[in-house]
């Protein structure tokens, strides 16, 4: 059966796809799960309301139903098939996840980089000398 799923930057190397997160009943354990939609129509709708809520924009894509479900029971995720005459609206979850698995707007290079040890951020040179904080730190406290 051919089911519609949302997928992120779809066809490239920082390829995602949606998922919502939800509580398991028995363990209260979070797990993703993956909407597949029967209709092209209500997927291309979801998304459209994952935009609305400043989300990025994902794109439906048909793909064959046992391939997510394989894809699932892989990587331990849950799925829901969402009827194409189902008479509920499916609606995204009020609140998105802070830090997403993949990045929305990063460039893939094809450079080697080493992984295996953590990067050394940049120290970041403050905007205004310690006398000049010290100077603002009085004329605040003067105002109280």
């Amino acid at each position: 059966m051919r089911v519609f799923v949302l997928m992120f930057n779809a066809g490239t190397e920082n390829e995602g796809i949606h998922t919502i997160r939800r509580g398991d009943a028995y363990s209260g354990e979070l797990r993703n799960t993956i909407l597949m939609f029967e209709s092209e129509d209500d997927a291309t709708r979801y998304a459209l309301m994952l935009e609305a809520q400043d989300f990025s924009t994902p794109t439906p894509e048909a793909i064959n139903a046992e391939e997510i479900k394989e894809f699932c029971e892989s990587a331990g995720y849950d799925w829901e098939i969402i009827s194409e005459n189902s008479n509920s609206v499916v609606t995204p979850p009020e609140v998105n996840v802070e830090q997403t698995d993949w990045q929305p707007d990063v460039e893939k290079e094809d450079t080697f980089e080493d992984t295996s040890r953590p990067k050394q951020q940049p120290a970041e040179e403050p905007d205004l000398s310690n006398s000049e904080l010290d100077k603002i730190r009085r004329q605040l406290e003067g105002l109280l």
